[in-house]
């Protein structure tokens, strides 16, 4: 049977003993929190920044779509890119599957420039192509400002220009003029980004009745864009450089788009599993910190530890104490951390304009983990303190 004269302690009287032995010292309690917290909320900041960004390129895969295929030079046996025929659009249209097809088409030796003041070759990068009408439809890329080409503008010297050319170009709104080689084109829209048509960004898109008109002959497409039966993929990639090309096949590129965003998805995973692994050596830190504070704790409380032993308290009590003192000092380094982590991902998310996205299970294990690292670094203090005998610890 149990002795009704035993010393007890309730769970609650070792919760309330734990935080006074806490609050007695707050700033060494606050300090030894901060390292706990900032190995959480590196390795919260760390997830949290990577899954909000996988969730963007998620969210950009969804609207734009994972059955984009592109069409474009490709090189023969001396390593020259060969031109695709005029024929090329038509023929990829009647491939079956095929649901819509766009093309652009590089103008070559002509330059873009804001103004005449500009020196000729100095173009920043920024290609002359044409587009046809309807690929702003099947690269699923929105105009920021002004208009698209229409029947009527794509015979004129109007301009569209990709974000990136505008950018370099100083050019922000419909309205204003450039020089698309020595003759001056109205700019009548910008596009937003196209995450699927890197080339586009960079361009000045120019109507294809307008490119005969500056080179006096037609221009070949550089690119083709198609978009395809979701289900038919595969196979419609197949098709495509046999159909465009049935004398050299393999002097057509075929390629899909959107594997580049999720390459770089599965990229931006094993980078965020690296920089875990350093959180969690910034949280090792913290929990070496926590120990030390502990055993720093043990040695100045001997006479309470001998006073608590000669009142009664058995060696369980003692250890319980020591114990949920770790326990609730790495609790309050895990919450702040957690806290701290979040505002970090929420902050660089909006900068960014990335959805906050932070797996409610990080949050959950990142807590564990806190105490878990508690646990261990005050379990060798905690034992240490109980084992302390009571005339000793009365006579320090």
């Amino acid at each position: 049977m149990t002795d009704p004269t035993a010393s007890r302690l309730l769970p609650a009287d070792v919760l309330r003993l734990g935080a006074s032995g806490l609050l007695t010292r707050p700033t060494r309690a606050l300090l030894s929190a901060l390292g706990i917290a900032i190995g959480i909320a590196a390795m919260i900041a760390v997830v949290g920044i990577s899954t909000s960004s996988q969730a963007r390129l998620a969210a950009q895969l969804d609207t734009l779509g994972t059955n984009l295929l592109e069409a474009s030079q490709g090189q023969d046996l001396f390593g020259e890119k060969t031109p695709l025929p005029l024929t090329t659009l038509g023929s990829a249209a009647r491939v079956d599957g095929v649901e819509s097809v766009a093309s652009t088409g590089l103008v070559a030796d002509t330059g873009v420039y804001r103004s005449a003041a500009v020196p000729e070759g100095e173009t920043g990068g920024i290609a002359v192509r044409t587009a046809s009408s309807g690929l702003l439809d099947v690269l699923g890329t929105d105009l920021a400002a002004g208009i698209w080409f229409t029947d009527g503008t794509a015979s004129y010297p109007t301009v569209v220009l990709g974000s990136a050319a505008a950018e370099a170009l100083g050019v922000s709104r419909p309205g204003q003029h450039v020089l698309v080689g020595k003759t001056e084109h109205l700019v009548i829209g910008v596009l937003e980004p196209s995450p699927l048509a890197s080339d586009v960004d960079r361009s000045a898109l120019i109507g294809e009745r307008d490119a005969e008109v500056l080179t006096g002959a037609a221009v070949p497409p550089s690119a083709v864009y198609l978009r395809v039966d979701d289900e038919r993929v595969d196979e419609v990639r197949e098709l495509i450089a046999p159909t465009i090309r049935p004398d050299a096949p393999s002097e057509v590129s075929v390629a899909r788009p959107s594997d580049a965003l999720a390459a770089r998805q599965a990229a931006d995973q094993a980078f965020t599993g690296l920089l875990v692994g350093l959180g969690s050596v910034a949280l090792l830190v913290g929990g070496i910190g926590v120990a030390n504070t502990m055993v720093i704790s043990v040695l100045e409380r001997r006479r309470e530890i001998g006073l608590r032993r000669a009142l009664g308290a058995t060696k369980a009590h003692v250890r319980d104490q020591f114990l949920a003192e770790a326990l609730l000092l790495s609790l309050l380094g895990g919450v702040g951390g957690i806290v701290l982590g979040l505002a970090v991902t929420a902050v660089f998310a909006a900068s960014r304009g990335w959805p906050l996205a932070v797996p409610p299970a990080v949050l959950g294990a990142g807590l564990g983990a806190t105490l878990l690292i508690g646990a261990i670094a005050g379990l060798w203090p905690a034992v240490r303190a109980a084992r302390t005998p009571r005339t000793e610890a009365l006579q320090s």
